[in-house]
């Protein structure tokens, strides 16, 4: 036990913590440092005056109040979408081309748990379970979830990616990753049309899961603003930073992790190295489906309801936020993630009370990809940059 313990490093371990803390410290105090900057501006406007006889609060106030809630709101969806992103961050490491089919191997692994749910509610086991018993059968979804997405994705790069891997463009392994995405968007589609007859699919209530932990209340006005979070969304940021601290330590820290480092450096030298590196490719797409799977299986936890087409919005602001952070960048996929979701949170809930209704929720991805455009245009390479020499 003690040889196990010594063989352990314990700086991998504790430094992708330390990134999760500062990016979403550093994310949350710039992002609301120019949200309650705009408050107070816009304090004495007709904005400052409709939230003054709405709310009998100053915009000031109002923006404060809500603050906490939103923070949270935000941290959690970007956590989800930083577990999305480190699939597409790990096929680009190593053979540097966009998997877009990787959103449908996120959908996959939503239905595969969901539907193993659905299967033991309509057995009436998920009503009678206590909370701890529905603690455990959530986590036999995700894993089965997680188990059908890696299989998914390994056949994937077997079937349609390998044999182009020779190929002269990018542009066709590139064509053949769209082309697998709507075959596996139809392929679900036609499975749930045979199986059960419906496309939309809801996650069963059981547990304790919609319960919120409270932490406290503001006043605003003459009403009081209750904080807390979701013990379902508490889930979703612990297995979400599990998730990405044991991928860190995969790469970083262990003998295949080395291996995969060094493919997607140079693949030709890691194979004269004694390296198979279709093994680490399959290896590779594995894990990636592995990170998708549960992260298809967390979302439908969060959100309640999916639908054959549930992974094209989430994989591409996912998608996003690997670019935005720095695509084939482990750290640069956390930081990106974690920025998108702050920004589409903060934008949902203060960009309707900002333009005084005329422009709500629904406008608030003009904002994640405007950001995004920024980027690219000033630094093409992502916040991070694309490290090279530790893609993953």
């Amino acid at each position: 036990m003690k040889r196990l313990f010594s063989s352990i490093n314990i700086r991998e371990l504790l430094r992708p913590i330390g990134q999760l803390a500062i990016f979403s410290l550093g994310s949350a105090v710039i992002l609301s440092a120019i949200v309650l900057l705009l408050a107070l501006i816009m304090d004495k406007t007709a904005v400052g005056l409709g939230v003054l006889a709405r709310f009998h609060v100053s915009l000031f106030t109002y923006t404060l109040v809500n603050l906490p809630q939103v923070l949270i709101d935000g941290l959690t969806i970007g956590f989800v979408y930083a577990a999305i992103a480190l699939g597409y961050t790990m096929v680009y490491g190593v053979l540097e081309f966009i998997n877009f089919a990787h959103s449908e191997i996120f959908a996959v692994g939503a239905f595969v748990g969901v539907e193993i749910l659905i299967f033991l509610d309509g057995l009436g086991i998920l009503s009678a379970v206590p909370n701890w018993a529905a603690f455990l059968i959530l986590i036999g979804a995700i894993l089965a979830g997680m188990l059908a997405s890696g299989l998914l994705a390994v056949a994937v790069e077997r079937v349609a990616y390998r044999p182009l891997r020779g190929a002269s463009s990018r542009l066709v392994p590139l064509i053949s990753a769209i082309g697998v995405s709507f075959f596996l968007q139809d392929a679900i589609r036609m499975t749930e049309s045979l199986t059960t007859g419906q496309f939309n699919r809801i996650f069963p209530t059981f547990g304790n899961f919609d319960d919120r932990l409270k932490f406290g209340e503001l006043p605003m006005g003459a009403n009081m603003i209750t904080l807390g979070v979701s013990i379902k969304s508490i889930i979703v940021i612990i297995a979400a930073v599990l998730m990405l601290v044991g991928l860190n330590y995969l790469v970083n820290a262990t003998k295949i992790g080395k291996a995969i480092r060094a493919v997607a450096q140079d693949r030709t030298t890691a194979n004269l190295m004694g390296i198979n590196v279709n093994y680490i490719i399959s290896f590779t797409f594995l894990v990636g489906g592995l990170l998708g799977g549960a992260a298809g299986v967390l979302y439908a936890l969060k959100f309640t309801r999916i639908d054959p087409f549930v992974g094209f919005f989430p994989g591409l602001k996912a998608f996003t936020a690997a670019v935005l952070g720095g695509i084939g960048n482990i750290t640069g996929a956390l930081l990106g993630g974690i920025v998108l979701g702050m920004l589409e949170t903060f934008a949902g809930s203060y960009l309707g009370v900002f333009t005084i209704g005329a422009a709500g929720t629904e406008y608030k991805d003009i904002f994640a990809f405007g950001i995004l455009i920024l980027v690219l245009i000033f630094r093409p390479q992502g916040l991070m940059g694309e490290n090279v020499s530790q893609k993953a």
